[in-house]
């Protein structure tokens, strides 16, 4: 029996390695003729057109949180309104559109440059510790994504499916930069719907049918609004607030090449993740219905289980082509401000050439990199992970980056305050377990934005004048 596991599972194995190789092939392709200088490296050069940009927004978004995650939700106590999870982040990507032209023109590398020009060096750089921090536990998730699919493959123990993921994800990254991770997007997006799309009907088949899965659970998995419409509230403003102080997001739109673009990317970014959060919800649903072992495999599990292996090998590279996807950028965005916000302005203040700006970003990612290796060998719950960091992130510096670009009249000390106070609310909400259902991001952001238009009221009154608009020029 040992054996011919081991047969079956060649197939699938030779399609992730090929998928694999001509990834890294691509990432040193670019690395190699496409990488001048920083800008390329850290924004491809903002030259990123409609499309391109678009499905880029997507993918950074559909990562193993959206694909092992959904379908981990599905399996356990979300039922059919896991789809809830990716349909609530395509909403808010459309009022997002209204914001990205003035993002756009900031002309910023990073978030935390947008509020240092603003609100001083002190916001900035806590703005920009958060965002790393963070950003290496986001990167950390798709490690375990990785690795689960590895470990689900070819039966490798834990550890050495991790040191395997954070190697071709380091690797990867390393060479090519944004403008590999850009354009690789359009590809690793076909590959992750194909995959699935491929595989539900194997997988309903297996199960029996539609109706034959549906008559095997209980009434309640099958709620579409199970998870009741005050998650749903919540998760749409997660993403709104997530997305909108979101490094990995906003690198996107620094990186378009005019306002329009980055507009219209948004839309097209909303149209384009309707349909993502479908499939995975299925797959978690069938393999509930069909006895699965444990909710975290329930992906993988089903594909394996009833598919073709020539699918399991597609589905398998479809999960890799979004973790990569997600990973590289969050390694990428996370060294971007370390290198823009903390290492060049107190560690090595002299004038760095291009050559060595881009090595010393390289070795940003590696560190980091490594660092999210560490945190995966532990083998967190990827959503767990994903709203924490979140949490993190996007909690405090939303009101300071947001109302800091929208709002001319704002003052200096409310980009700190909001900063402090909402980040601080949203890590006591997260260890008080999230009460009354509210996510802590969520929370965390509305601590945020009062403390900012508070503090800005009264400086108002007290005769203070706005803080400076951010500077719009090229060379930000």
């Amino acid at each position: 029996m040992a054996g011919f596991q081991l047969e079956i599972r060649t197939v699938p194995l030779i399609i992730v390695g090929v998928y694999i190789l001509a990834m890294l092939a691509f990432g040193f392709i670019v690395g190699k003729y496409f990488i001048k200088d920083s800008k390329d490296y850290m924004l491809a050069g903002r030259r990123m057109g409609l499309l391109t940009l678009g499905i880029s927004l997507s993918a950074v978004n559909v990562g193993g949180g959206s694909t092992m995650g959904v379908a981990t939700r599905a399996f356990g106590d979300w039922g059919l309104s896991a789809i809830w999870w990716v349909l609530a982040a395509s909403i808010a990507m459309i009022p997002i559109s209204y914001f990205a032209p003035e993002i756009r023109r900031t002309f910023s590398y990073t978030i935390p440059m947008v509020i240092n020009k603003r609100f001083g060096y002190v916001a900035g750089t806590s703005s920009a510790v958060l965002g790393v921090v963070s950003l290496f536990l986001l990167t950390s998730s798709q490690i375990v994504a990785s690795a689960t699919v590895i470990t689900a493959l070819i039966g490798t123990p834990w550890v050495i499916s991790v040191f395997v993921s954070t190697f071709v994800i380091l690797f990867y990254t390393c060479l090519g930069g944004m403008t590999a991770d850009i354009y690789s997007d359009m590809f690793q997006f076909s590959v992750l719907f194909l995959g699935m799309l491929v595989a539900v009907p194997f997988i309903l088949n297996g199960v029996g049918g539609w109706d034959a899965m549906v008559a095997a659970l209980p009434d309640s998995q099958m709620d579409f609004t199970r998870i009741g419409w005050f998650m749903i509230i919540s998760l749409i403003i997660n993403y709104f607030t997530t997305f909108l102080a979101g490094p990995e997001m906003m690198s996107r739109v620094f990186s378009a090449k005019d306002e329009r673009n980055a507009r219209k990317a948004c839309v097209v970014s909303a149209i384009v993740m309707c349909g993502m959060g479908v499939l995975p919800t299925i797959i978690g649903l069938a393999a509930l219905a069909a006895g699965a072992p444990d909710a975290g495999g329930a992906l993988i599990w089903a594909t394996d289980t009833f598919a073709p292996q020539v699918v399991v090998g597609f589905m398998a590279a479809a999960i890799l082509a979004a973790t990569m996807s997600s990973a590289d950028s969050n390694l990428i965005n996370a060294s971007t401000i370390f290198i823009k916000d903390i290492y060049q302005r107190f560690i090595n203040k002299a004038q760095m050439t291009e050559k060595k700006l881009v090595f010393t970003t390289r070795c940003s990612n590696v560190v980091l990199g490594l660092m999210a290796m560490c945190i995966a060998l532990f083998r967190v719950d990827i959503i767990t992970m994903n709203m924490f960091a979140f949490a993190m992130r996007s909690a405090g510096p939303f009101a300071a980056f947001v109302l800091g670009i929208s709002w001319k009249k704002a003052t200096p000390h409310s980009g700190l305050a909001a900063i402090l106070v909402g980040s601080a609310a949203a890590v006591i909400w997260q260890l008080l377990g999230q009460p009354l259902g509210i996510m802590a991001v969520v929370f965390g952001a509305v601590c945020s934005t009062l403390t900012f238009v508070g503090v800005t009221l009264i400086e108002s009154k007290m005769g203070v004048a706005p803080a400076p608009s951010p500077e719009i020029t090229e060379e930000s």
